[in-house]
């Protein structure tokens, strides 16, 4: 036993101490075959003696699976996507399948080798957060491993028929939602930070695309001067947008932010030069990360279903592995607007 203290103990060693071939071993250890009561207590009997752990992932490659899930986000750092991908764990492994984490850091190179399936026979299905590729490159390059896309999907032709499931929200509907609660509120100039470029495939145009659609069913007109970008969406983003507007920002009674980050460094900028929320200006975000609630102001977010798209997301890639000629399906999850301080009266 002391010679093997330190080292991995192969199949070939306890065949050898059992007096039996590899093979015998490997039936005993994957149920299969036929093996003699005798023979299989012996051989369970040198395996508990020497402590022979069977490559599980060797076994699963045999057998087709490996259940192991993989998670590509942007950002790991990201609160909404940190704990997306605590709600992705918990659902895989309720369903008996580890799953992986991979930042791609929002570039190309890295998204085209998710998309493509990572090239490796390692991983079962993918769950996917492009924020650089399109769904119509993604679908062009994508390989046979079960794909799940997760978040907006502009597209560049709505019309196109897809070949890869996607989960999101009514992101468009959510946008209008929030823009419609500050209407009412009585707030009528107002803008939003997170706009992206025509030709990007982020987060930002779908938000947009609401604001706009909510103030035309109130009957007021957009001031493209408050349309507002930002280079990415992070908190010091957001106070630098605000920042770079603070001469004019008594033209405008509300802001809405493409997401909760934006929004908390529009909420430190807003406090450090005077103005304050919601007395001055209303607030609000999107995603409803733990820091939202405890800001101060507490921030109004949109939140989104986690556990839903959690679900659902797995349960597709699964679904794709059962049988790979389903149907893709555009699944839209269930969200909440929540009413905070940073928009009370």
């Amino acid at each position: 036993m002391s010679e093997q203290v330190g080292r991995r103990v192969g199949i070939k060693e306890v065949a050898a101490a059992a007096g039996v071939s590899w093979k015998t071993v490997s039936n005993v250890v994957n149920e299969t075959g036929r093996v003699g009561d005798v023979t299989r207590a012996r051989v369970e009997a040198v395996i508990a003696e020497l402590g022979y752990r069977p490559n599980l992932a060797g076994r699963q490659l045999r057998r087709g699976r490996t259940n192991t899930l993989a998670l590509a986000v942007p950002w790991v750092q990201s609160p909404y996507f940190s704990v997306l991908a605590h709600q992705m764990i918990d659902v895989g492994n309720s369903r008996g399948y580890r799953v992986l984490i991979e930042e791609t850091r929002s570039t190309r190179e890295t998204e085209l080798e998710v998309a493509r399936g990572f090239d490796v026979q390692s991983i079962d299905g993918i769950i996917f957060s492009p924020l650089e590729l399109f769904p119509a490159e993604i679908d062009e390059v994508r390989g046979s491993v079960p794909l799940v896309l997760l978040g907006e999907r502009a597209d560049q032709d709505p019309a196109r028929e897809r070949r890869t499931d996607h989960v999101s929200i009514d992101n468009v509907r959510a946008a209008a939602q929030v823009t419609e609660h500050l209407l009412v509120s009585g707030r009528r100039r107002l803008a939003f930070l997170g706009d992206e470029p025509r030709g990007v495939a982020r987060t930002g145009a779908p938000r947009v695309q609401g604001f706009r659609e909510a103030h035309a069913a109130a009957g007021i007109e957009v001031d493209e001067r408050w349309v507002l970008g930002a280079a990415e969406f992070s908190r010091s983003s957001g106070a630098a947008s605000v920042e770079a507007v603070l001469p004019r920002i008594g033209q405008i009674d509300g802001l809405v932010c493409a997401n909760d980050e934006l929004a908390l460094g529009a909420l430190y900028a807003l406090r450090r030069n005077g103005v304050r929320v919601p007395e001055d200006l209303a607030v609000t975000g999107w995603d409803n990360t733990e820091d939202g609630r405890f800001s101060n102001p507490s921030l109004t977010t949109v939140a989104p279903d986690l556990r839903a798209i959690a679900e659902t997301a797995v349960d597709r890639v699964l679904a794709q592995l059962e049988d790979s000629s389903i149907e893709p399906v555009d699944a839209v999850m269930p969200h909440r607007l929540l009413v905070r301080e940073s928009t009370r009266a």
